[in-house]
């Protein structure tokens, strides 16, 4: 079994992969969050902040790109190639109203012959193998066994599945028997992704799937960084949280930024500690740098961990 980090917008940068490859470790390939290139067929200050090269990391880091446009599609996976990655992810999972209204992310499922009409064009010029983020449709269930049928028809290096329909955004039941739908009728090899929180979760995956080739893990993992490598312990956790916060201030040349950045990681990472919510409170409401390192101490040496 294959374990992949989810690529989380806020959460999942560079700053964050580096840090967590080195004091916990234990996932396969880092997904990162998505880039959308456009017409002007160059990077941001901030993407290339974002995409270092491949050689310049000691861990597996694989681009993920949103369009719906082949031809940005193509040019994104010749950068991506020159930076020394050798594969490219597709998002077609976003559920951002703001994106799918751009018939981009899980917007592409809503016109299979146009998805159609891009995937011959980027699996046939694509100098990378190319993966696939997926939901299992935008409305309803039951689109899924179409958009499978479409998949299976391309030579994906890997498709990612999200069990749950666009309008369910991260919420309500995972749609669990298409997901056995996909390892009875895939011929791609598959990747599992949705409400994996625990590893007695990736062990029930494992019972279910002997033959399923990956998990990949979001919030779960930010919520229990060492869940792959034995467990998260205070010491550790808190050595990393500082790294972060050091790291941060230095990337962004703001304690404000950097504040911003760290609570979106203690806002998974809270509900691990019993009585934790008055501190909290106090974290998400301060805006000094100082106060929220002092808080978020006595959070983690207070506060029994769950």
């Amino acid at each position: 079994m294959n374990y992949y980090f989810a690529p989380m917008e806020g959460l999942t940068d560079s700053v964050y992969r580096r840090e967590h490859h080195r004091f916990f470790g234990g996932v396969n390939r880092y997904y990162m969050p998505f880039f959308s290139p456009t017409v002007h067929r160059a990077l941001t200050s901030r993407e290339i902040r974002e995409l270092p090269k491949a050689d310049s990391e000691s861990f597996c880091a694989v681009p993920q790109v949103l369009t719906k446009d082949p031809g940005d599609f193509l040019w994104a996976a010749e950068v991506l190639r020159d930076l020394g990655y050798g594969q490219i992810n597709l998002n077609i999972g976003c559920p951002s109203g703001t994106v799918v209204a751009k018939s981009k992310g899980s917007g592409m499922l809503r016109d299979l012959s146009e998805l159609a009409r891009f995937f011959d064009r980027v699996f046939s010029d694509s100098v990378l193998p190319i993966s696939v983020k997926t939901r299992i449709g935008l409305e309803n269930p039951e689109e899924f066994a179409d958009i499978l049928e479409l998949y299976n028809q391309y030579p994906l290096g890997e498709l990612i599945i999200h069990p749950r329909v666009r309008k369910q955004f991260y919420e309500g039941e995972i749609h669990q028997e298409w997901f056995t739908y996909a390892m009875e009728h895939s011929v791609n090899p598959l990747c599992y992704n949705g409400d994996i929180r625990c590893l007695s979760d990736v062990g029930a995956l494992e019972k279910r799937y002997p033959t399923l080739n990956a998990v990949m893990i979001g919030r779960g993992l930010v919520a229990d960084p060492g869940m792959l490598s034995g467990g998260t312990n205070r010491t550790a956790l808190e050595a990393f949280l500082n790294a972060l916060m050091d790291r941060y201030e230095v990337e962004f040349s703001s304690c404000r930024n950097a504040l911003f950045r760290m609570k979106e990681n203690w806002a998974h990472l809270h509900d691990r500690f019993e009585g934790s919510d008055r501190l909290w409170k106090k974290m998400r409401k301060t805006t000094d740098g100082a106060e929220f390192r002092r808080l978020s101490s006595e959070l983690l040496h207070t506060c029994p961990m769950k």
